[in-house]
């Protein structure tokens, strides 16, 4: 069995996907990168905050400064022009995931589903020979141009999209979705004003039908594009579908993310020129791949560990493809409590954090947590031997009515920020 396993995994394929989806990606992630300084959000995300919110694990990671993550995002630029043209590829490729992961870990505040598609993404480059064809690398050495590569650096690529749809799909056969049509119900007719199709968008069978065909879409999406004979209507579709979304819901670089990333289904059949020898794909990058694409179907599934709504307690949302699921917001107001005179007081919120940090802290329950901690640590520094931090939170999901979030009997100071721990002091959805 593991002599086909590695058969199939070795066996010749065309290189060309690899070389376009290289192109198109990275000039993607060029632009993006440099739109993403050019509307000053280098400033807003890690200058101006006075805190941050990073990811467990990596409290040890700061900004750099002004000029330093400047810098960073600068090198990151130069490292996806790189990465399109297959200049210097191997070091273009490791940099930019470097710099990409760096800026990422920093604070959760900011994480997005296509920030985490980048960093999976420009990892599988690393490994990938995509510069071996229509580089700039071939141009400079030409032992390194070849017509083939292993199907494993392709499959590997279809493999990760085919789990992001289909997760994406699986998430979306929920109640709220399928039979109330939320959030959609509440987004379109905000959307009235778009050409051609606003005045449609108004009407109440429109949230459902862009509901049940999002779910449909996700679900059969991965089956047309590894299909040679449904390949480019599946592709037809990824494109309406993806333009549609921008369209309607300015969700940044998402969609063209996976407009040139699904042409990696592309071009894989074609017959080359040159039949040259493919390496043997070695016991450890095997077993390398296995653990890569088990993390990633198991991943989206840790929710089912913890008790109560997904949607409400959000343990297990990030990372999971969870894509435009929720309209949430709330109200939080902290209170520090001095135990040792007695006296509590509430805590302005702007003091330490920007608008866009207390606006994503009031959903998400870890977030708070952190923030707990942080107004623990500045008051210690304020003389207060053992503050005591406790909040009133209310919380509104789907439109179903603002609702107590947290037990505001809790010391969430006291509370131990963990990867994967419970939190029981959020109360359930009612």
């Amino acid at each position: 069995m593991m002599t086909g396993i590695r058969n199939y995994l070795i066996k010749p394929r065309s290189i060309a996907p690899l070389a376009i989806v290289r192109i198109v990606f990275g000039a993607v992630l060029f632009i993006s990168t440099l739109r993403f300084i050019a509307k000053g959000w280098v400033k807003d995300f890690y200058i101006t905050p006075r805190y941050h919110f990073p990811f467990y694990g990596f409290e040890w990671l700061h900004p750099l400064g002004p000029t330093g993550m400047y810098i960073v995002y600068g090198v990151m630029a130069l490292a996806a022009l790189c990465t399109s043209l297959g200049l210097f590829y191997r070091v273009a490729t490791v940099v930019f995931f470097i710099c990409f992961v760096y800026a990422g870990l920093l604070d959760k505040t900011y994480y997005l589903n296509h920030y985490y598609l980048v960093t999976l993404m420009s990892f599988l480059l690393i490994f990938a020979p995509a510069n071996r064809k229509w580089s700039v690398d071939v141009r400079l050495w030409p032992s390194l141009r070849a017509d083939q590569a292993p199907s494993w650096a392709i499959l590997m690529f279809k493999y990760q999209l085919c789990i992001i749809y289909f997760c994406a799909g699986l998430s979306k056969l929920t109640a709220d979705w399928l039979l109330h049509a939320e959030p959609l119900r509440i987004w379109l007719p905000a959307k009235a004003s778009t050409p051609l199709i606003g005045p449609l968008l108004r009407q109440e069978w429109a949230a459902y039908f862009f509901s049940w065909a999002g779910a449909l879409f996700d679900l059969s999406i991965p089956f047309l594009l590894m299909s040679r004979r449904t390949r480019r209507v599946g592709y037809v579709l990824v494109v309406i579908f993806h333009t549609l979304t921008a369209v309607l819901f300015q969700i940044g670089m998402f969609p063209y993310l996976m407009m040139s990333a699904t042409l990696i289904f592309f071009f894989d059949g074609q017959t080359v020129a040159t039949v040259q020898p493919v390496r043997e794909i070695k016991g450890f990058r095997l077993a390398l791949l296995g653990a890569y694409f088990l993390l990633q179907v198991i991943t989206p599934f840790r929710f089912l560990l913890y008790p109560g709504d997904l949607l409400w307690t959000e343990e297990g949302y990030r990372f999971s493809w969870r894509v435009m699921l929720m309209e949430k917001g709330g109200t939080t107001f902290f209170y520090v409590k001095n135990p040792e005179t007695g006296r509590k007081f509430e805590v302005n919120n702007r003091s330490f954090l920007t608008a866009y940090q207390e606006r994503m802290m009031e959903t998400q329950p870890d977030m708070m947590l952190q923030y707990a901690h942080i107004l623990e640590r500045y008051y210690k520094e304020q003389g207060v031997a053992r503050p005591e931090v406790t909040v009133q939170s209310y919380v509104t999901l789907n439109g179903s009515g603002s609702r107590l979030y947290i037990d505001s009997t809790v010391n969430l100071a006291a509370q131990q920020e963990s990867w994967f721990g419970h939190k029981a002091w959020v109360l359930p959805r009612k």
